[in-house]
């Protein structure tokens, strides 16, 4: 499940009164209150990299006892997988330990921190008896483990949404505010147990030179790919975490390939073939998610076509359950270990040649010249397979300039941010008419099958007049999007 929660502190013993108010949807009810005392012992590496990353896993007696992992999906939410309890707190189950295996790479888990609480909580209900939210007042002690120092304690209050909209959320906080609550700064109460034993958020200081940009940019891009490996893992259906895996690959690579010059090729040349070979196995996965995904849409815009039960969509699905079942045992092999590892190397020390230092403005109008010359090349091919693949170029060359420039914008500004936009437009202009492409391929393979029977053949026929349709229409929309986008000027902005 996905817990949506916000978290208060509360100075002293001030008396938090939430009575029934008016909400969002009209009036709401607040439950008498329940008091627990729960007890949980938090489990990390010695080195606190689940911590780190704002992922907590503990084990949790009395009420909703069981194993806990808790895993940040945005701001203020985050994913909840629950596992009974064992015999102790070292022997995590199994399960968990897979969703994180990504951090662990083989490092063992030991206690850290216990925390008691002693929590009064509320649930808050509409007109119907619906619960909206629950307000739990928590006061807490929490004791690290192995570590010469006495308890904290503190009272803090958590408002977790349940069935209410988020506007339940801003309600409760107007009334808490009113109280003299604050928000907290703490993400989690683990996170103020350990305090100043939690690794900071990152070891380096973003600098204004070409090496400087890439590094951060890669380490961005490496907390991308680690946040959405556990989502990989669990994902049974196009949750967007394949996807956003795969960009997050995708934008190293691209950056790798730009920065080519600054770089020593033995070693960044292994790592791009390791790179390739994980976006190709996201790809795989990431390819069927969109053609289900698009296939679903257009039937669903023409109810009439085509009989019910028709066995194409179910083939379709049963290759993306099998894409899906291949990639989440990559994620266990010891090949996808060594190549995290490999990208924390690259981090931790990049293997630069002098021209590093300097600014990264010839590196992001280089990438953006490239664009321009790949189109133009493309422009003078007839219509046909050459053309396509000179477009698809393009396309490729506009979401390296646009990762380039993204990457750059904290360095040299406006100009780079609008080159990124203008990259991100023509990708998605250019992606388009390839999405057609592939779906057209897709459908042509799907229509000679010898056992199709005749109104699926006939269904078949209809989605690819329409994806032959939609490829040229996207073809006729790039016109003005590419001209907008050549502007000499955009360029000529670009800070020497």
């Amino acid at each position: 499940m996905v817990e949506i929660e916000r978290k208060y502190d509360v100075n002293g013993p001030a008396e938090i009164a939430i009575e029934d108010f008016a909400g969002p949807d009209g009036k709401v009810t607040v439950d008498e209150p329940e008091t627990w005392r729960l007890v949980a012992d938090y489990v990390d590496t010695p080195a606190l990299t689940l911590a780190a990353h704002g992922i907590t896993l503990r084990r949790r007696g009395g009420q909703d006892a069981g194993w806990h992992l808790k895993l940040p999906v945005a701001k203020g939410a985050k994913r909840e997988v629950h596992a009974p309890l064992g015999a102790g707190v070292h022997q995590v189950p199994a399960r968990l330990t897979g969703l994180v295996a990504a951090h662990l790479r083989g490092r063992d888990l030991v206690p850290v921190a216990t925390l008691t609480t002693t929590r009064t909580t509320r649930k808050l209900r509409d007109q119907e008896g619906r619960v909206l939210a629950e307000v739990s007042d928590d006061v807490v002690v929490g004791r690290r483990q192995n570590a010469d120092r006495p308890p904290v304690s503190w009272r803090e209050i958590e408002v977790e949404l349940v069935e209410g909209p988020m506007d339940v959320l801003d309600a409760v906080e107007s009334r808490l505010r009113d109280a003299g609550v604050v928000p907290s700064p703490s993400g989690s109460k683990l996170a103020r147990v350990l305090g100043a034993d939690l690794p900071p958020e990152s070891e380096h200081e973003d600098g204004r030179s070409a090496g400087a940009v890439l590094i951060a940019y890669v380490r961005r891009q490496r907390e991308h790919l680690l946040a959405n490996d556990p989502l990989v893992r669990l994902a049974d259906h196009d949750d967007d975490s394949v996807h956003d895996m795969r960009v997050a690959l995708r934008r190293i690579r691209s950056l790798l390939r730009t920065y080519a010059r600054l770089l020593d090729g033995d070693r960044i040349g292994p790592l791009d073939a390791e790179l390739r070979w994980l976006a190709g196995e996201l790809g795989t996965v990431r390819d069927l998610e969109v053609l289900t995904g698009r296939f679903a849409r257009r039937l669903g815009d023409q109810p009439a076509v085509g009989p019910p039960g028709a066995a194409w969509p179910a083939l379709l699905a049963e290759r993306e359950r099998k894409a899906r079942r291949a990639l989440k045992r990559t994620l266990r092999t010891p090949r996808y270990f060594t190549l995290l590892a490999a990208v924390d190397d690259l981090i931790a020390d990049p293997p630069f040649h002098g021209r590093a230092n300097r600014r990264p403005s010839a590196l992001v109008a280089r990438s953006w010249r490239k664009v321009l010359a790949k189109y133009a090349k493309a422009e003078r091919l007839p219509p046909g397979a050459e053309r396509d693949q000179a477009l698809h170029a393009t396309r490729k060359a506009a979401k390296r300039a646009r990762y380039t420039a993204e990457a750059a914008t904290g360095v040299l500004g406006k100009p780079a941010a609008k080159l990124a936009k203008h990259g991100e437009r023509l990708q998605d202009a250019f992606g388009r008419r390839q999405d057609a492409l592939v779906a057209q391929q897709q459908l042509t393979q799907l229509v000679t099958r010898a056992n199709l029977s005749a109104a699926d053949a006939f269904t078949l026929g209809l989605l690819l007049a329409e994806e032959r349709h939609e490829a040229a229409e996207a073809y006729r929309a790039l016109a003005p999007i590419w001209k907008k986008a050549a502007k000499p000027k955009l360029l000529r902005a670009l800070p020497k």
